[in-house]
């Protein structure tokens, strides 16, 4: 219910309309990928969207490091901090019943000591529900001392923003013959260290497809062509929702943009008109009541 409704007298709220089924962990996805089950993920950010998002039935929800552009307005990934992401995977937590949830590390998080990587993975885990975390990069050692203090691992490899200074800006990756050989033993290291999956990001499709051919553990595609075991956007993407021009792999599916501005702009023209609120939608004193304060 919202925030601010109160029950009518005798009503108990109603339930949460989400069906529950199999929860899906880290060892699902990778019975997805032997049963050819194409695997579907998105990145949330709250309690609300979260909800949403689960209660459609998407397998992995991930509270990306995007945020810091999508919600909180940064020109890159890099500013957003590991409380800010704590505090937005506890909301993300609270919300979903049925999918993974991956946190991302924000940069910074793991790229000193590996003890100090391990410290904040567990922060994630035990403060913030995180069921898995999301590093970037070929960090082997990371990964291998993640795994082994009992925290899934999702790696991410091709176009990885945390590098966008080292890039020099998002461009695809992987396009020689070479380093897409260096992609797949990557990949390949990755998996060995105890990745359990493995975002593919802003790679020709001939490149995922050849990694994905090489894994055992599945990879989730972003502007990887559609033959990864799964596929990843972020929702406010595909809402509409991210005031900036979408990239090639990004698939519109609604104009929420629109749909909030405009119920907004309604809403301000009522209350300048004085038609809201109306009387059926005020509280009332009783008759006695109102009897007695008019005297």
């Amino acid at each position: 219910m919202s925030l601010t409704n109160f029950p009518p007298e005798g009503r108990a709220a109603a339930a949460p309309t989400s069906q529950l089924t199999t929860k899906v962990t880290m060892p699902a996805l990778t019975g997805m990928k032997r049963e050819g089950k194409p695997i579907t993920a998105l990145t949330a950010y709250d309690y609300a969207t979260s909800r949403l998002v689960d209660e459609a039935g998407i397998d992995m929800i991930l509270v990306g490091d995007s945020l810091a552009m999508v919600v909180l307005g940064h020109d890159n990934t890099l500013a957003v901090t590991v409380d800010e992401m704590l505090h937005h995977t506890r909301a993300v937590r609270r919300a979903v019943r049925r999918a993974l949830v991956v946190a991302d590390m924000p940069f910074g998080s793991y790229h000193g000591s590996i003890e100090d990587g391990v410290a904040n993975a567990v922060r994630f885990v035990k403060e913030a529900g995180a069921e898995a975390v999301k590093i970037e990069g070929t960090r082997i050692e990371q990964v291998r001392a993640l795994t082994d203090a009992e925290i899934p691992v999702v790696g991410h490899l091709g176009l990885t923003p945390q590098s966008v200074h080292r890039m020099g800006g998002y461009r695809v990756q992987a396009k020689t013959e070479e380093t897409v050989l260096q992609l797949r033993a990557d990949a390949q290291a990755l998996a060995g260290a105890g990745a359990g999956a493995i975002v593919l990001e802003g790679v020709p499709r001939e490149a995922a497809a050849a990694v994905t051919a090489d894994l055992a553990i599945p990879t989730i595609g972003i502007g990887a062509g559609p033959d990864c075991d799964g596929q990843i956007l972020v929702l406010h993407d595909i809402l509409n929702l991210t005031f900036a021009p979408h990239a090639k792999f990004v698939r519109q599916y609604a104009d929420v943009s629109a749909v909030i501005r405009d119920a907004v702009e309604r809403y301000r023209e009522d209350v300048e008109r004085r038609s809201f609120p109306t009387d059926k939608e005020s509280y009332h004193l009783p008759e006695s009541v109102v009897a007695g304060v008019r005297k």
